[in-house]
């Protein structure tokens, strides 16, 4: 072997395993970026479905009740806290020939984790109700 040669394979050989080295680091990256988006992902359905309950608790309160007069407490659901309000439309009662209804304003707001970190999902949903016959 001629003295310029030596040590050529390894050279190549930490070249090669560096190359290894920064692709293996970039599909565990990769792959762990697609969990915590498909985890995101289901979270947010998870939110809604919340909100959406929260959201009919409050509606079948006011049709009950026929006012937003009680306070609506928050309650949890599988983790989410489920906070609803209700309020009455300033123009209440309205007139249309003979009836007479009102109109409410019922808000659902379902929360998980801390606001600012990565694991928080919110959502509100929102619906007019009236008592109209």
């Amino acid at each position: 072997m001629r003295r310029g040669e030596q040590g050529f394979i390894l050279v190549a050989a930490i070249f090669i395993l560096l190359v290894l080295a920064v692709l293996g680091t970039f599909m565990v990256r990769i792959s762990s970026e697609q969990s915590a988006a498909g985890l995101q992902v289901l979270q947010s359905a998870r939110v809604y479905q919340a909100a959406a309950t929260g959201l009919e608790w409050g509606n079948q309160r006011v049709l009950v009740a026929a006012s937003c007069l009680d306070p609506y407490p928050g309650f949890v659901l599988d983790g989410f806290t489920v906070s609803v309000s209700c309020v009455a439309d300033p123009g209440n009662p309205y007139s249309e020939g003979a009836a007479s209804y009102n109109v409410y304003l019922v808000t659902s707001l379902a929360e998980r984790g801390s606001y600012g970190t990565p694991d928080y999902v919110s959502r509100r949903l929102q619906a007019r109700i009236t008592d109209a016959p």
